[in-house]
């Protein structure tokens, strides 16, 4: 009977212990267990929304970019053979891609030195890589900067839950315990999806900008070389001096 006594006693304590101790509310959604990480989660989210934005935005200014390098050069060349100028420019200035823009910049100093004609190509062909590169870097930015919230989300969570234990005189639930630590880890998890998806679009656009930097460069060589090919061009410079 005395033993029975006992173990009741020990029962009662350890409910009230357990009522003493507050317990969160139960997350009921993905939202909800999200929110669970704390204040640090709505900088990171911020930041998540901001990559989709940046990603998805420079990826349209890729797609408008795209040219055959090719078939650009072999319209401009046999313009330029035929002695039809204005009609190169009309046709760099219809097609409006950075390749054509940067043809356009050449064909309008015709009759100059050739160097001269070279430099325009090259400061144009700079412009439009900058252009093309223009806000990639917020995105390495974003890789850096949400794995680090998120750690920084899950350190002072930690201390919260410390503190708890510490205000309890560590009489405290396992369960609860481990409650407090998934709920201080969730910023970093969430920290590090946003990192990882940052760094997965910033590499995707960085390879799509470098092969149109390429194409950009090898376009700007062909037309110089053409330039200086004799007997058509030298028609064309008469045809653009009169």
């Amino acid at each position: 009977m005395t033993i029975l006594l006992v173990q009741d006693a020990v029962t009662s304590a350890q409910d009230s212990l357990q009522s003493a101790i507050p317990v969160g509310p139960e997350p009921t959604s993905v939202l909800d267990t999200v929110l669970l990480g704390g204040w640090v989660i709505f900088p990171i989210v911020l930041l998540s929304l901001l990559a989709v934005y940046l990603f998805v935005e420079r990826l349209m200014t890729l797609r408008r970019a795209k040219a055959d390098p090719d078939l650009v050069t072999e319209r401009i060349r046999d313009f330029v053979q035929a002695g039809d100028i204005v009609g190169a420019k009309n046709y760099c200035a219809n097609q409006d891609t950075p390749i054509t823009r940067i043809l356009k910049h050449g064909l309008e100093r015709l009759g100059r030195p050739i160097a001269e004609i070279q430099d325009a190509v090259h400061a144009a062909g700079k412009y439009e890589a900058f252009e093309l590169e223009k806000r990639i870097d917020l995105l390495a930015t974003i890789a850096g900067v949400a794995p680090m919230l998120g750690f920084l989300g899950t350190v002072t969570g930690m201390i919260e839950a410390f503190q708890q234990i510490q205000s309890l005189q560590g009489n405290v639930n396992p369960s609860v315990l481990a409650g407090g630590i998934w709920e201080a880890l969730l910023s970093t998890a969430f920290g590090l999806v946003v990192g990882i998806a940052a760094v997965f679009f910033y590499n995707f656009l960085l390879g799509r900008i470098n092969r149109a930097v390429h194409d950009m460069e090898r376009s700007a060589t062909d037309f110089i070389d053409l330039l200086q090919e004799p007997a058509p061009m030298q028609a064309a410079y008469d045809d653009q001096r009169y």
